[in-house]
């Protein structure tokens, strides 16, 4: 499942746009603003993907460190879970202490 940043509605994975305010989910779902601030952060080096336990395989294989440049777009398409993607990004910092 998908929130929408500007709404806080939440939409299937599937979805392209929020069913509330038409926001375009690529663009506006929390995970997709989350990515921004990540990649825009200069603390954070590498963005790890973390997935549920109970994850199904494509997210379990996806489970791991990216740079910024490749990170996949969450949710993973073709997700077969049945409550959807519920995989997160973490960050991984290079400098702790300001």
């Amino acid at each position: 499942m998908q929130t929408c940043s500007r709404c806080n509605a939440i939409a299937p994975d599937t979805a392209e746009e929020c069913g509330s305010c038409q926001a375009i989910l690529l663009d506006f779902s929390t995970t997709a603003v989350s990515l921004r601030n990540l990649i825009a952060n200069p603390r954070v080096s590498n963005i790890r993907i973390n997935s549920a336990a109970d994850a199904c395989p494509l997210c379990s294989e996806l489970r791991g460190t990216f740079v910024k440049e490749s990170v996949p777009h969450l949710p993973h398409e073709g997700c077969s879970h049945p409550h959807g993607c519920r995989c997160t990004y973490e960050p991984v910092l290079t400098d702790i202490f300001p």
